[in-house]
Formats: C-alpha cells, sequence, structure tokens
C-alpha cells in the first residue's frame, strides 16, 4: 500500500479509472454519452461549467477521455480529434506561413501526404530526414524551424528514433518535439518522460483497439500549449463524436490486457519469420538483429504486434497476403483481429516511389499487424501461406 501511495495508480488501474467517475444523476459506472449539438444555459451568456455552450467545444464523453490518454501518457492535458491526421494536422496548424518543419521521412504514408500536399500549399515548409541520426534532425534545422515531428517506430520499416536526443537536439534549436506513438501505445512507451511536447495517436489503432473508431488524441504537460491546441481544435471543428469517444474509452480499458497479448504475439510471429526459409527480411524492435534493439530496449518496454517482413517481390507479398486466413487483407492496424497489408500498393501508396525505394519499402514489403489470437493458430496460418 505505501508503494501504491507513493507511485500513484499504476498503468491498468488508470486504463479502468482515469476521467470516468459514476454520473451523478443516476451512479451509472460507466460514462454516459452526451448526445447533444448545445447545452441549455441559465442565463445569457452564462453556460454551466462555465464552457457547456455547444457541442464542438466541449462535451462531457468527450472530456472523459482527454483526461484518460492525459493520465495514461503522464501528461497533464489531452485534446481529442476525429482522426489521427487532424490531430497531427492541428500541431502543425499552430505555425505560420514560412515556418518549417523537420519530419521523419518514414512516417505514415496519410502524414505525408498531408504535409506534401496539403499543409505545404499554405506556406508551411518541411525536410524529411531519417530521425534514427539526430545530427540528421539537428543539420536539417533553421532558424524558423518551430516543430520536429518523429514517428517511433515508424511505420512501416520500425526504425527506432531515440526520443531523448531529439529532444534535445530539437531544444537546442527552439523547435518543440512531436512523437507519435502510435504504434507502440502508452503502455509500451512514454515520450513525454524522455523529454517530447507533444504525444499523438491515432487512436483507430492501438489505444481503441477494435477497429470499429476513428480518432486521434494527444497529450501535453504544458498548459498554454494545452490551451493553443484546444483554440485549434475548437476553431477548426474536427471534433470525435460522443459515441466515438465513448467506443475509445471502452477500449482504454483493456489497452493493458490487450498490449501484453499483442507484445507476446508479435514477438512469437516474427521469431517464427525469422526462422522461416521463405522470409527475406524480417524487422520488428523485440528481435535481437533489429540494428536498433538496444535502443528499443531501453526506451520501450514492449514491443507490440506490428512486423514487417520482405518476401523478395511483389507477386510474392500478394499471394502471401491474399492467401492468409485469420490475418484479414486490410489497411489499419492495432485491432484485436490479425491485419496483413501490403504498404507499397496500400498504406503508402500515396508516397513517391523514390521516397519509397530510397527508406527500403520495397514492393516485395509485407506488413503483419499481429492481434491477440490464440498465437498457435496465427502461426499455423503462416505457415499454410508461405507453403
Amino acid at each position: 500500500m505505501a508503494d501504491a501511495a507513493a507511485h500513484g495508480p499504476r498503468f491498468g488501474t488508470l486504463a479502468l479509472h482515469a476521467g470516468v467517475d459514476p454520473e451523478p444523476v443516476t451512479g451509472a459506472i460507466m460514462t454516459p454519452i452526451f448526445q447533444t449539438s448545445t447545452y441549455v444555459q441559465p442565463a445569457v451568456a452564462e453556460p454551466k461549467g462555465g464552457r457547456f455552450d455547444y457541442g464542438r467545444t466541449a462535451n462531457p464523453t468527450r472530456d472523459a477521455l482527454e483526461t484518460s490518454i492525459a493520465a495514461l501518457e503522464g501528461a497533464k492535458h489531452g485534446v481529442a480529434f476525429s482522426s489521427g491526421i487532424a490531430a497531427i494536422e492541428t500541431i502543425v496548424k499552430r505555425l505560420s506561413a514560412g515556418d518549417h518543419v523537420v519530419s521523419e521521412e518514414n512516417t505514415y504514408g496519410g502524414t505525408m501526404r498531408l504535409f506534401t500536399r496539403v499543409l505545404a500549399r499554405l506556406g508551411i515548409e518541411f525536410t524529411f530526414v531519417d530521425t534514427r541520426d539526430p545530427e540528421r534532425i539537428r543539420s536539417a534545422m533553421r532558424p524558423r524551424t518551430k516543430l520536429v515531428h518523429v514517428e517511433t517506430p515508424t511505420n512501416p520499416m520500425m526504425r527506432i528514433c531515440d526520443i531523448r536526443a531529439a529532444a534535445d537536439v530539437t531544444h537546442a534549436g527552439g523547435a518543440l518535439l512531436s512523437v507519435d506513438n502510435t504504434y507502440a501505445s502508452p503502455y509500451n512507451q512514454r515520450p513525454l518522460e524522455l523529454g517530447a511536447d507533444i504525444v499523438v495517436h491515432s487512436s483507430t489503432k492501438y489505444v481503441n483497439g477494435h477497429s470499429d473508431v476513428i480518432g486521434g488524441l494527444i497529450a501535453v504537460r504544458d498548459h498554454a500549449l494545452a490551451e493553443e491546441l484546444r483554440f485549434l481544435q475548437n476553431s477548426s471543428g474536427a471534433v470525435p463524436g460522443p459515441m466515438d469517444c465513448f467506443l475509445t474509452l471502452r477500449g482504454i480499458k483493456t489497452l493493458h490486457l490487450r498490449m501484453e497479448r499483442h507484445n507476446a504475439n508479435g514477438l512469437a510471429v516474427a521469431r517464427y519469420l525469422e526462422a522461416h526459409p521463405g522470409i527475406d527480411r524480417v524487422i520488428y524492435p523485440g528481435l535481437e538483429s533489429h540494428d536498433q534493439h538496444t535502443l528499443a530496449h531501453r526506451q520501450m518496454s514492449g514491443f507490440a504486434g506490428m512486423v514487417s517482413v520482405d518476401v523478395g517481390s511483389l507477386a510474392r507479398a500478394k499471394s502471401l497476403s491474399e492467401r492468409l486466413r485469420y490475418f484479414a487483407l486490410a489497411e489499419s492496424l492495432g485491432g484485436v483481429e490479425s491485419l496483413v497489408s501490403v504498404p507499397a500498393l496500400m498504406t503508402h501508396a500515396s508516397v513517391p516511389e523514390e521516397r519509397r525505394a530510397a527508406m527500403g519499402l520495397t514492393p516485395g514489403l509485407v506488413r503483419f499487424s499481429v492481434g491477440v489470437e490464440d498465437v498457435d493458430d496465427l502461426l499455423e496460418d503462416v505457415e499454410q501461406a508461405l507453403r
């Protein structure tokens, strides 16, 4: 008991209880779905709670979700969005025309598309580098660099950015560090504790975990930064609906249980594939063969269920993906059910071919999102597909 008092609630307890209080009228243990667009005010311009005037501005179900992600990431503030891309866009929309962003080059294809084909048209400049080397971040920074955005592990090449080193370089240049923590989840990695200023999630993935909601979340410690993000959230309007918030909260309650299984199954599938003669290369941070395994082990407590393999050709990649039974051929990741995709034709099709080639994202790359099924069934499925 003394240990618990000294350290506060642990992750599993936070996942179940942070942001969640019994509903005061009935005592309902589940956070209600406040399905409303507006609120009755007791007097002119005097909304209850000082903020419940319109559903885009505030919603009690959303409040609970924002409190939950803040607790899980060791932050003070959470901000929820209608998608992960909307969350990332809001981070960049803090900037003005002429400002500069340094980004990891092997980021999610949708993020690359947002940066290069949408936000760049508004006068914000982007430089893409391999953030595995902090010196490349330093070299890319300019006097008007306001943000460094990294993703670790990256999608789908599983590159690992040294978050603490990246934070030191970023802060020395007067910028903020944003970390996309989607691939790891707050259960496996806590970027704010390593010096990051902003953590962002596509909550569609591991945080919700059930492939039934699109959403995005940001967690920060700085109050002024949180207020700026909330202003943009309200002004741009990309907010999640109360039902989406409710479902994500429900998913969070089992996040610690699911991630334990994702971690175990991901490692088992990666080890099996690494030993299989039909696989040219396996990329998984939990394997000793990963060139950044030591760093990954230092800043992560588990390695999740994302496994990338190279089978040598597009034809083989398509054949393998289409022959699997339990691994559904679909985009997205992080759900309880296993998925498989061919990034060159699916999740990263919008990334220019020459950039994919430079990153090592070959046509023969297959990305597995290993779910929480019985692992022996998954291994047998992979075996029959390769056979």
